[in-house]
């Protein structure tokens, strides 16, 4: 029987950080500059790898001292920017659990940050096991990320279907033999394990 790993954020979990600073901005353009300028997904992955926010935002306001209100948010209302369940990935996700298939988490995220995840999303809980970045202080694609996943819950790459929005996520479980799924919708991925005999 297969293993199905899953990404969190964009595949089980709608985060963005739009849901903040539409509160923040009134101006969607400038809000969009400050998103990829001042406090862009590059910056957002160092704290999914480990780093404090308190060091990251310290960081950034040295470098954007006019925005330091609106950096200051990023860590402060940080739990704003999460929306709903993707509620079609979670039925599929408790299906399969029903079926008697493993299912684990494997996700960049703040080890910080999580635990107001799992607060809110009581499904977190129903995973036979993950594995989060800001825990193990590296994030995907790198390697690493994915060998501590294999190695802790003793499983063979072969038996495993991975399912990531990343397509960098998806090449990296590709050359480590996963089965991979890039995911789109839920109805694409029910879709994709039906192929695979899986639902």
């Amino acid at each position: 029987m297969k293993d199905i790993i899953f990404d969190l954020g964009a595949v089980l979990i709608d985060w963005n950080q739009r849901y903040l600073y539409r509160k923040i901005f009134t101006d969607e353009k400038q809000m969009e500059q400050f998103l990829a300028t001042v406090c862009p997904m590059s910056w957002n992955i160092e704290m999914d790898g480990g780093k404090p926010f308190a060091q990251g935002c310290a960081e950034r306001i040295k470098l954007f001292p006019q925005y330091a209100r609106e950096i200051k948010a990023y860590h402060t209302r940080w739990a704003e920017m999460m929306g709903g369940a993707i509620e079609g990935t979670v039925q599929i996700l408790r299906e399969l659990k029903a079926k008697g298939y493993r299912v684990y988490a494997l996700s960049n995220w703040s080890a910080e940050t999580f635990p107001l995840a799992q607060a809110k999303f009581p499904f977190l809980k129903e995973f036979d096991g993950a594995v989060i970045s800001g825990y193990e202080k590296c994030v995907k694609p790198d390697v690493r990320l994915y060998q501590i996943l294999l190695s802790r819950y003793h499983l063979q790459v072969s038996n495993c279907i991975f399912t990531d929005d990343n397509p960098a996520n998806i090449q990296t479980g590709k050359q480590l033999g996963f089965d991979t799924i890039l995911f789109t919708t839920p109805e694409e991925l029910r879709a994709q394990l039906r192929v695979r005999g899986v639902l």
